[in-house]
């Protein structure tokens, strides 16, 4: 069984050079359900890959220009394409969100890293805010000697007036959950711009992680991509 901070340090060292960063990981207990590892039987342990911050956008950049205009879903290709080199150097299998049929990557990053969903449904980290995502993830066919997880902080249980529920202009975000249609419609529409070409208004309000927080050209990006525009 590999030592976890043997891994790291290596794996870790792989992904700065695109901007990515370890994001925890854990075993899969024998009797529940696991995907394919390298060898094709079911994992053993997995490793999530993400960012903190908008570390990778100039490494995404730098690639996306060489690539043809009309290309799909051109983050999701990136990952792709950084995380499998990854996955061949290390002898592991990696997996995307967008994968079809999905695998439940929240799930895994509240069990690797102890987080908790903000009211936005977006997992509150207790340095990084909501100012991070998860890119992909390795799969591997041998256990890993991971450390105990702590439990971090839940920082949305000590905010008051909640900030991120009372500053959508068309109230998408309630206790009752999120109402998609209504937000993109109105990201659609002629009154969208300021979400438009700076990002999710709720999203912005929150107070934590701001050091993190995505430049407005890196917000526009993903927000255009959330409305198909």
């Amino acid at each position: 069984m590999k030592a976890y901070q043997e891994l790291a340090e290596t794996l870790s060292a792989t992904l700065a050079a695109h901007g990515l960063i370890l994001r925890g990981g854990f075993n899969f207990d024998a009797s529940e359900p696991a995907p394919s590892g390298p060898s094709n039987a079911p994992a053993k342990s997995v490793l999530l890959v993400g960012q903190a911050g908008s570390a990778p956008w100039p490494h995404f950049l730098r690639w996306h220009e060489k690539q043809p205009r009309d290309l799909k879903d051109p983050l999701d290709t990136w990952s792709r394409e950084v995380i499998g080199a990854v996955a061949d150097e290390f002898g592991a299998r990696a997996v995307s969100p967008s994968d079809r049929p999905f695998l439940p990557f929240q799930q895994w990053a509240m069990r690797a890293e102890g987080l908790q969903p903000s009211p936005l449904g977006i997992l509150m980290h207790p340095e990084y805010g909501l100012w991070h995502a998860y890119r992909g993830a390795l799969l591997f066919d041998h256990e890993i000697a991971f450390q105990a997880p702590e439990n971090p902080i839940h920082l949305c249980d000590a905010c008051i007036g909640k900030p991120c529920l009372n500053s959508c202009p068309v109230g998408a975000y309630s206790a009752d959950g999120f109402a998609y249609e209504t937000c993109l419609s109105h990201v659609r529409g002629p009154k969208g711009a300021p979400c438009r070409d700076a990002g999710c208004i709720a999203r912005n309000a929150c107070p934590y992680g701001t050091a993190y927080r995505y430049p407005a050209e890196v917000q526009a990006f993903h927000m255009t991509a959330f409305a198909g525009l």
